[in-house]
């Protein structure tokens, strides 16, 4: 009997109760098709509630969840009197791009130190790859701090053959040259960190980060200081990683890049949760209510017209939030009576007007930054 199977890297063996990972003693479920001597099977983690033995005849009843790399349930963190974060439960789906927003003091990079176990939390409990982890190292993930921090005597090169090395990755000259030739780098492989200009010493660092190929990587703030070229080089590096098969958590409170790289986008607000989910379903919940308009001339003080909640304004174009239940079609003829409009759309809110809806000006603000 052939077996396939979609995990990545398991020997999985036949028992009456089901497949067994041999490696990390999980049970899994499976959607067996049976074509001649083979039987495909398709892998998610689950909880048993009745046996399946692939030669009988008896059903499987199972409570079937997607595998996550990460799971944190109702967790708490206190600094003395002060809650940074607050009962937080959230799941990171393995293999996706998963954005921590919020602004500055939100509880973003405590609730990334408490994943890497750099942090204890006072109350809850933290699963990686499906356990608790025993101590802040760990060959399968990648951490790209807040703080950076290399060795500045060090040459290129050498700080991350020593970072590879410290992975346990023996083959790591070739990985060292195609990453700082990805990252147009290596013109100064032999030149000393302290030589390095803030956005090169931000890729090196991310470099030593990922080195290694981690399943898991987390970067905290990666784009923070870079200009628009390094930080669309990083961007690419990071959809790589994932293609590869890596789970990224990468914090920012850029949510234009949270929108556009992102498969899920979770938002922090003085350490509680007020946004989880993907991108779509976070616009679906507010629907179409905000009209993006380009008007010519002095229109006046559009917060006049009937229907309009809210109107910010881009210089270029205005972004109007309009009440609940208003009419799209009577505020475009109430602009057009005041002037000519050269475009009029009706979309879903930004991810930033949606988190200052729920956050009130004091987000509005920290955005700004």
């Amino acid at each position: 009997m052939r077996i396939t199977h979609t995990t990545q890297h398991r020997l999985l063996t036949v028992c009456r109760t089901g497949w067994r990972d041999s490696t990390n003693k999980h049970n899994y479920a499976q959607a067996v098709t049976a074509e001649s001597e083979t039987i495909r099977v398709v892998v998610v983690r689950w909880n048993l509630e009745k046996a399946y033995s692939p030669c009988g005849t008896q059903r499987l009843s199972l409570r079937c969840s997607p595998m996550e790399t990460i799971q944190l349930e109702s967790v708490t963190k206190q600094f003395g009197d002060v809650v940074a974060v607050d009962d937080l439960s959230l799941a990171v789906p393995e293999g996706s791009v998963y954005g921590f927003i919020g602004p500055n003091g939100s509880g973003k990079t405590t609730t990334l130190r408490m994943i890497m176990n750099i942090l204890y939390p006072n109350a809850g409990a933290i699963r990686v790859f499906g356990e608790a982890l025993h101590g802040a190292a760990t060959d399968r993930i990648g951490y790209l701090p807040e703080e950076r921090g290399l060795y500045k005597k060090m040459k290129v090169r050498d700080i991350l053959r020593f970072y590879a090395e410290l992975k346990g990755r023996g083959d790591y000259k070739r990985k060292v040259a195609d990453w700082l030739e990805r990252l147009d780098l290596s013109g100064w492989a032999d030149k000393k960190v302290e030589t390095l200009s803030k956005g090169m010493s931000q890729k090196v660092q991310f470099i030593a980060a990922v080195i290694a190929e981690p399943d898991l990587v987390i970067l905290d703030e990666p784009f923070s200081g870079l200009d628009p070229v390094n930080a669309e080089v990083l961007k690419d590096a990071v959809l790589e990683l994932k293609r590869n098969g890596a789970t990224i958590i990468f914090s920012t409170h850029d949510m234009g890049v949270a929108e556009k790289m992102c498969d899920y986008i979770f938002m922090i607000f003085k350490g509680h949760k007020v946004l989880d989910g993907t991108l779509a379903s976070i616009q679906q919940t507010y629907g179409a209510d905000t009209l993006r308009v380009s008007l010519d001339g002095d229109v006046g003080d559009l917060m006049t017209i009937p229907g309009v909640n809210r109107v910010n304004d881009y210089g270029p174009f205005k972004e109007i939030r309009m009440d609940g239940g208003s009419d799209s079609q009577a505020i475009l003829a109430a602009l057009m009576e005041r002037g000519a409009v050269q475009r009029f759309e009706v979309a879903c809110p930004s991810l930033r007007d949606i988190f200052v809806r729920i956050a009130g000006p004091e987000a509005e603000e920290v955005t700004h930054a």
